[in-house]
């Protein structure tokens, strides 16, 4: 039950975990978001009705001064519907286009929104990342403080070149000019939080995203299911294309109400309301129609290639990832190497300070070199995290 009720809680902070970093993005950036959607889909129901002509109302009054001394007045109204039923397939190919075009635009505004997530989140990390930094610098400016009292008191006893002594100086004041540089870096990447949401950084908690299956990358890539629906797009405008040269079946039917004074000369039998109808086929003999559709039939092969060419495009990114994954596990396993072996200097060299044979300083620069090779091992994790952000945000449903 212990179990049970770990796994439980575990699954339902993930869920509380996304929900937070989904909706990271700001009021303002939502809504535009939102709207961009509720527009693809009036556009793409408009694209998909556009098959159907509509009816036309007409309604029209005439006066005749004709006869001396009377004005006659005569109204007519008019219901007339020109409809296309049959278009040699170009109707049903219409609506599948239609739709592709939604999907395709709807994978596109997805891909969009997670990209702006992703910015933010990225954002968080090189905050945290970049004051870890900062940690890191204060650590090494300590050292150079005890390098250049050391190398003082060498130069002092004539044991050291002047030299030595100027460029521990120099080394001082360019880490405490990188310190700085890191405060402008943290005032930016604030600020181009703002931007992108109203949300306190320092509130929000990190993800801890783990590097997802390959297979699983190309089957919920965004870009790549855009790019196929862009794919199966052109493929149905190419056969709407290739249907509008060919024959056309149309029905037509009016309804027309006579109002107002009988004509002069009405021949016996004619009524004031009737109705027209009938059926017309027809095909447009166009000079452009080959273009036309050779136009439409490359542009369905350039939207194939396109998918094969994402398609390896998503295998290399997914390559280079893990392989510069590769490589910060090995950063990372070099800095815990590192602190071992600082932390065994650190232990000697303190008791060798206790023994009199070492100064503290000695202790001390040990000590601070073991805590920016621990502040090291931080920053590298943070960059795998960055890395894998990069292929969190080109699919469904990971954050």
């Amino acid at each position: 039950m212990k179990k049970l009720f770990l796994l439980c809680s575990l699954l339902a902070s993930s869920a509380l975990y996304a929900d937070e970093l989904g909706d990271i993005l700001s009021d303002n950036k939502e809504l535009l978001f939102d709207y961009q959607f509720q527009s693809n889909e009036l556009e793409s129901d408009i694209l998909s009705k556009s098959w159907m002509n509509p009816v036309i109302l007409q309604y029209s009054r005439d006066y005749s001064t004709q006869i001396q001394d009377v004005t006659r007045e005569t109204g007519r109204y008019s219901v007339i519907v020109d409809q296309p039923i049959f278009r040699s397939g170009g109707i049903y190919y219409g609506i599948k286009y239609s739709q592709a075009f939604r999907d395709a635009n709807i994978a596109e505004l997805k891909l969009q929104k997670r990209t702006m997530i992703g910015d933010a989140i990225s954002i968080l990390f090189n905050l945290k990342k970049t004051k870890l930094e900062q940690e890191k610098l204060k650590y090494q400016i300590k050292n150079d403080i005890i390098d250049i009292r050391q190398k003082r008191d060498s130069y002092e006893s004539g044991l050291l070149d002047s030299s030595f002594l100027d460029q521990a100086i120099l080394k001082k004041s360019q880490d405490e000019t990188a310190l700085l540089q890191l405060e402008l870096t943290l005032m930016e990447l604030k600020q181009r939080f703002a931007l992108l949401s109203d949300k306190d950084p320092n509130a929000l908690r990190l993800p801890n995203l783990k590097l997802m299956s390959k297979t699983n990358y190309s089957s919920d890539n965004l870009e790549l299911k855009r790019d196929r629906l862009r794919a199966e797009q052109s493929d149905y405008n190419q056969k709407v294309t290739w249907a509008k040269y060919l024959p056309t079946v149309s029905l037509q039917g009016q309804y027309t109400g006579l109002g107002g004074d009988a004509p002069l000369f009405q021949p016996s039998g004619l009524k004031d309301q009737y109705y027209n109808y009938g059926f017309s086929i027809s095909m447009p003999l166009d000079i452009n129609s080959f273009s036309d559709i050779e136009a439409s039939k490359v542009e369905k092969l350039r939207a194939a290639v396109e998918v094969l060419d994402r398609k390896d495009t998503v295998v290399e990114e997914y390559n280079w990832i893990q392989n510069s994954l590769g490589i910060l596990d090995k950063k990372i396993n070099l800095a815990q190497k590192d602190e071992k072996v600082y932390k065994s200097l650190y232990r000697l060299t303190k008791n060798l300070a206790e023994a009199g044979e070492k100064t503290s300083f000695d202790a001390d620069i040990m000590n601070n070199s073991l805590q920016i090779r621990k502040l090291d091992q931080k920053i590298f994790k943070i960059d795998k995290q960055i890395q894998l952000l990069k292929l969190y945000v080109r699919v469904e449903n990971a954050i």
